[in-house]
């Protein structure tokens, strides 16, 4: 395999990506969705980020963050972490630029105004319990926040009226080269949180849009390797350039080979896909695998068979907001009838085509993450489904003269086939769904984060998947996101599921700090949860899997923690 040692002949060309992806956000406050952290590699930086490596011999060099905007990863030794270990100095690095006219450097300034950002009531952060859950006052701060926009618009203005006026009692510049973030608790995770994409700094010029909106997209500076250029109006195609102003001395985890990067979204099958990428179309295919580490081509590079870790992926999420059918979704054995009629491993030989490993799943958190044990609250014989003990269960919902629910599904193949397989099982116990298609990007970007559109009933059930945010120790990054109490714009949890007593086990365990008592409070709460069935899991999928891609990519090195390579250490063999 090519490694990040090597160095191409020359520079230059342009990467060329085609697949069915499509973003939820480019606005670095709310994207959340994989193939959106795949772009924003190239067009945004954090405090801390995950190099790639393709020593997969060694997977916990790719579980650690290492400094990106800061100077040097915080330790007590280094006065970074205080004796408490609830402050964190982080030092940035010297010489960062933004690409405004003229260019300026990046100040700590800028990543806290990108943190002020993350609960805006336009498009919010998917993930913000990690900050509030951490930070000392950024709880209180997205309350006030929210409740200021209760009843008036959110306009661009107001919005940074607000920011501007309003502190978060434990995040401050001591200087523009400096931040200090005090904790309400030691969170032996912090750098983890750091090193998600929220971190990302923003400059005063966003202030002048609304979030995220096409105008934000269009105008969006860069302090990372490449800037946008272009970005049509629906996302179907992206362009971006070298931005003239980084430099690879103030950036240790990424590089600027080629010329440009060129994304267009297209729904093709796999077989196209590879033809595409042999006669030298497209260099990469985008958001979806076309060849395994157990079966590669002639002339692929093969890794060896490790995985850092699994996904949730795919599952099942109610809406639980919805009033469709006299709340359906709200009744638990409606729920349940759902989870005993699923066969599991039809999904999984539809997922087959991809060349992952995958295998049924029955709890929230995936194997390979804190808290994961097997155990099995619906059995089925042979994760087949179970129709008999699934109709028996909808007729005592009362549902016995049948039931029509509306399905979100996502206009992708492989996800048009698994909903048919979900269909065809809910069609034997008395289950119709009532389609809704909507793009990759509408579909986590507007349908399943809108709370608005899940109380108006716009759907019912739906069928995402979700990668944790890293490996390792990363007990919050599952059940968190995707379980605690979280109704705004933006949310992860997808179906609007609240529970006061998992909130509270979920603070808990937060606050342990001894690692094995912290696994058995998570898998207890994964045991809670299940007890509620918000969801349906399914598979556990690989987070990390090889791709097929054309025969003039050199180094295509992985990146566990966006599921994708990272394009920015990617350059283009000419002679190839």
């Amino acid at each position: 395999m090519t490694t990040t040692k090597d160095r191409p002949p020359r520079y230059g060309g342009t990467l060329r990506l085609m697949g069915p992806g499509g973003v939820d956000h480019i606005d670095t406050a709310s994207a959340y969705y994989a193939t959106s952290a795949q772009i924003l590699r190239a067009l945004s930086r954090h405090l801390f980020a995950y190099p790639a490596t393709d020593d997969l011999s060694s997977p916990e060099e790719s579980f650690r963050p290492a400094p990106d905007l800061a100077a040097e990863v915080p330790t007590l030794d280094n006065g970074g972490i205080s004796a408490d270990r609830r402050t964190y100095t982080i030092r940035l690095r010297p010489g960062v630029l933004w690409d405004s006219a003229p260019p300026r450097p990046v100040t700590a300034h800028d990543v806290i105004r990108g943190i002020k950002r993350l609960p805006n009531p336009v498009n919010g952060a998917g993930a913000l319990h990690y900050f509030t859950s951490t930070i000392e006052g950024m709880q209180e701060y997205c309350d006030a926040y929210r409740a200021a926009f209760a009843d008036r618009p959110p306009t661009p203005a107001a919005l940074a009226e607000f920011q501007d006026t309003h502190d978060i009692a434990g995040l401050r510049a001591a200087d523009d080269l400096t931040l200090v973030f005090r904790l309400r608790a030691p969170a032996n995770d912090f750098l983890n949180i750091l090193a998600t994409g929220f971190t990302a700094p923003a400059p005063a010029e966003v202030d002048a849009y609304e979030p995220d909106s096409l105008e934000f997209r269009r105008n969006l500076l860069s302090c990372a390797p490449y800037r946008l250029t272009h970005y049509a109006e629906h996302g179907e195609e992206i362009r971006m350039e070298r931005n003239p102003v980084w430099r690879k001395e103030t950036d240790p985890i990424r590089n600027q080979y080629v010329d440009g990067i060129e994304i267009t979204v297209a729904n093709l099958p796999v077989d196209e896909m590879e033809r595409r990428m042999d006669a030298g179309e497209v260099d990469l295919a985008w958001s979806f695998t076309a060849v395994s580490w157990d079966r590669p081509k002639p002339g692929q590079d093969a890794a060896p068979r490790s995985y850092p870790g699994f996904a949730l992926n795919p599952y099942l999420v109610f809406n639980l907001r919805s009033p469709n059918q006299g709340g359906a979704t709200s009744n638990l054995k409606v729920r349940q009838a759902i989870a005993y009629a699923v066969d599991k491993v039809a999904i999984g030989e539809i997922l087959d085509v991809l060349d992952a490993p995958n295998r049924p799943l029955h709890s929230v958190i995936p194997a390979g993450s804190v808290g994961h044990r097997e155990f099995n609250p619906y059995p089925t014989p042979g994760d087949r489904g179970d129709p008999e003990k699934a109709r028996r269960l909808l007729v005592e919902a009362g549902y016995g003269d049948g039931l029509t629910l509306v399905a979100a599904v996502r206009k992708i193949g492989i996800h048009v086939k698994v909903m048919e397989s979900v269909a065809a099982d809910l069609e034997k116990i008395g289950i119709t769904l009532d389609w809704r298609t909507f793009s990759q990007a509408e579909y986590y970007g507007g349908a399943l984060s809108n709370p608005e559109a899940g109380r108006a009933g716009a759907w019912d059930i739906a069928e995402p998947g979700f990668t944790p945010d890293w490996f390792g120790n990363n007990g919050r990054v599952v059940v968190q996101p995707l379980f605690q109490t979280n109704d705004a714009q933006g949310t992860t949890n997808y179906g609007g599921y609240s529970n006061p007593e998992v909130d509270a086990m979920i603070e808990r365990a937060l606050q342990e700090p001894d690692p094995d008592r912290a696994e058995e409070l998570w898998h207890r709460i994964d045991e809670r949860i299940m007890q509620d069935l918000p969801i349906v899991p399914i598979l556990s999928f690989a987070a990390m899997t090889s791709r097929y891609y054309g025969k003039r990519v050199r180094n295509a090195v992985h990146v566990p923690q966006i599921e994708f390579f990272d394009i920015t250490n990617i350059w283009l063999d000419s002679a190839a």
